[in-house]
């Protein structure tokens, strides 16, 4: 990494209101605490539970496992801050925060996409879906997510290690975010930002479009069904996927149309909240109260957890 003459920053952070500081403190502490409690939750059943083996609970396991690496790459970073008083990060830790939380997130739009595909073949294919979603593909789609989101962040990574900061090092945000980095760097930055733009741009449409086209189909075969029972039961397996989707792209949608560029940053950070705190949080109940095979496998595994105490017990 070249030598800066600002090597360290300063993050503005949410508030500057004491009060409402603790506030935000409590708030981002409990919700962080119960995004990590649920998805850990989720990938431990899709471990042990012996019903919780197809691929749909395969790409929730690693969905759950991203959720907790994107929400662990900022969250902790800002309750630190919030507690000690101290706004700072150095240019190296910064740098580290802006590549893990653009690969985690970029890796997540991928993995949505490749679930919507899943559920394609489960509900348009179902006689062939243990042989087309055999556990070989499924590591390699999510194997795939990871590279493809690898890929597409390290080009505009590579750019923004050369960027030069001189005098301004406050960043208007409560995590290292390239926007706010740019804006205060002294580097020539308008080929940076159209490279972001692009990226972010492919990433959106490219994961979108197989959403789309995944369940348009979908909905083209429920529809075809006999009966009332059999169309309700195929969407309820689509429905915990579809409200995720709602929530990622929907706040994705909500960052890019702005009502106005002054009251953009404040935006930025509201949806910032609901990405990184709140949807990682509200994800594990949304799949948990509105599927039967994970209840009950938490159910079973209460049992077990029960039984055992009570042996240890006498």
């Amino acid at each position: 990494m070249r030598n800066h003459t600002v090597t360290t920053f300063l993050l503005l952070g949410l508030t500057d209101d004491p009060q409402l500081m603790v506030v935000v403190f409590i708030f981002l502490c409990l919700t962080y605490i119960l995004s990590i409690i649920g998805n850990l939750m989720i990938i431990s059943l899709t471990i042990v539970d012996p019903q919780l083996k197809t691929a749909m609970y395969y790409f929730l396991q690693n969905f759950s496992f991203l959720e907790i690496s994107f929400t662990s790459a900022c969250i902790p970073r800002y309750l630190y801050s919030l507690s000690t008083g101290d706004n700072t990060i150095t240019y190296n830790s910064c740098i580290t925060e802006i590549f893990f939380i653009d690969l985690f997130a970029v890796t997540e739009f991928f993995l949505l996409a490749t679930m919507s595909y899943d559920r394609y073949v489960a509900i348009c294919k179902p006689l062939h879906y243990v042989s087309i979603m055999n556990s070989r593909v499924c590591r390699r789609l999510v194997l795939c997510c990871w590279a493809v989101g690898l890929l597409i962040i390290l080009p505009p990574f590579t750019l923004d290690l050369k960027l030069e900061f001189c005098d301004s090092k406050v960043i208007n945000h409560f995590f290292c975010d390239v926007y706010p980095l740019l804006k205060i760097s002294c580097s020539e930055t308008w080929l940076i930002e159209q490279m972001v733009i692009v990226c972010a741009v492919l990433t959106f449409v490219m994961t979108l479009l197989c959403v789309v086209l995944s369940y348009m189909y979908i909905i083209k075969t429920i529809l075809q069904f006999p009966s009332a029972k059999q169309r309700k039961k195929a969407f309820s397996t689509c429905s915990s996927h579809m409200i995720v989707i709602s929530i990622t792209y929907g706040s994705c949608i909500f960052i890019y149309v702005k009502p106005s560029a002054q009251d953009s940053m404040a935006i930025n950070k509201g949806v910032s909240i609901l990405t990184t705190s709140i949807a990682p949080m509200l994800n594990p109940f949304i799949y948990t109260l509105r599927n039967k095979q994970v209840k009950q496998a938490f159910n079973n595994t209460l049992k077990r957890i029960s039984l055992f105490l009570r042996k240890q017990g006498t």
